[in-house]
């Protein structure tokens, strides 16, 4: 047999697994978006049209650019001080990275319903500190949700900002500093466009992420702040309106496709910084 078709071989179970638990399903649900619950393209007219669906859509896109925004902003800090700081300040934000992983979405999620509820820790603090008299309203609705995810997906985006940090040549940043420049004017005008393929990369993976999101928005969100993945479900289980529903998965595929094709194509170092 011909070395050639040896890792075809090697990787070929493993894509046979892909497709039987991933494209069989897809194809499955894009049928149903068709058929269901007559033939034709009316489930992607009413996505498209619908109010509901389409306030839906524009909340989750909002809350997902926050939500980006945040965690990258967040991730790049922690990163920061894990990659240049001191041997204490680096185990510190080790930790902070590597222990929300090992805590399940669900406790993490009910966990801030014990501190932001009205009856949470958070609340009943400031209020016997005087400081309120009626307790804040911090869960079941956005603020809730964009907090949760945030704290769900500031470690998926240390990886790959990490990774930008430890490729940068430190001679780069002693030449700029002999030269005369600031710490500040490094950081900004050399270190950060340096690790942009990173923060990009970051930026894209959290954004990713934060579209399939459903325990945490329904648990912190309280049916208040609905978001895509939600909706999914409540038309597949609830309504039923599988049609639509298959249809609105379909779309949220596509946009996540044309994302990560979008990190193929741009999240490279070269390419960002010609």
């Amino acid at each position: 047999m011909s070395k050639a078709f040896r890792p075809v071989l090697l990787i070929g179970p493993l894509m046979l697994f892909l497709a039987a638990a991933y494209v069989v399903p897809f194809l499955g649900v894009m049928q149903w978006s068709f058929t269901l619950p007559e033939p034709g393209v009316q489930n992607y007219v009413n996505a498209a049209t619908d109010p509901l669906v389409v306030s839906v859509f524009l909340r989750t896109f909002r809350i997902c650019l926050i939500v980006t925004a945040l965690s990258v902003a967040g991730a790049y800090l922690i990163t920061y001080l894990w990659i240049r700081g001191s041997a204490p300040v680096r185990l510190f934000a080790e930790l902070c990275i590597l222990i929300p992983f090992w805590i399940s979405v669900l406790t993490r999620a009910f966990g801030w319903v014990a501190l932001l509820s009205n009856r949470g820790v958070i609340n009943t603090w400031l209020m016997q500190a005087g400081i309120i008299t009626e307790p804040l309203t911090l869960v079941r609705n956005e603020f809730g949700v964009v907090l949760g995810m945030v704290h769900f997906l500031i470690p998926f985006a240390v990886f790959p900002i990490a990774s930008s940090m430890r490729n940068i040549d430190e001679r780069v940043l002693l030449a700029a500093r002999g030269m005369g420049a600031t710490p500040a004017r490094t950081f900004w005008q050399i270190y950060l466009p340096m690790t942009m393929p990173g923060v990009l990369g970051a930026a894209t993976l959290t954004f990713v992420f934060s579209l399939g999101f459903f325990i945490t928005p329904a648990i912190l969100g309280g049916g208040r702040s609905v978001m895509a993945a939600e909706l999914i479900y409540l038309r597949i289980f609830q309504s039923p309106d599988w049609g639509l529903g298959a249809a609105i998965s379909v779309v949220m595929m596509v946009i996540v496709g044309l994302l990560l094709a979008l990190l193929m194509r741009f999240a490279r170092p070269g390419a960002m910084l010609k």
